[in-house]
């Protein structure tokens, strides 16, 4: 799974850090990220982490989060 931020919808409501706090957190400019530590080394966020992520992309309320699974 590929977190994707669209960074001129998020208007840094921490929603998603909220609802997926080892995932998501807010930079130095109020904008969400995904954290380091939450990817694997090709760049996707393990399958630990779904349902949460799930909730946090249905949570954003300006839909700035969209996930894609990759072959």
């Amino acid at each position: 799974m590929r977190i994707s931020i669209d960074r001129g919808l998020c208007e840094g409501n921490a929603v998603c850090e909220a609802l997926a706090p080892l995932t998501f957190d807010l930079d130095e400019n109020d904008q969400a990220r995904v954290l380091a530590e939450a990817l694997r080394p090709d760049g996707e966020v393990s399958e630990d982490h779904r349902a949460l992520v799930e909730r946090a992309v249905d949570g954003c309320p300006r839909l700035a989060i969209s996930v894609t699974d990759q072959p």
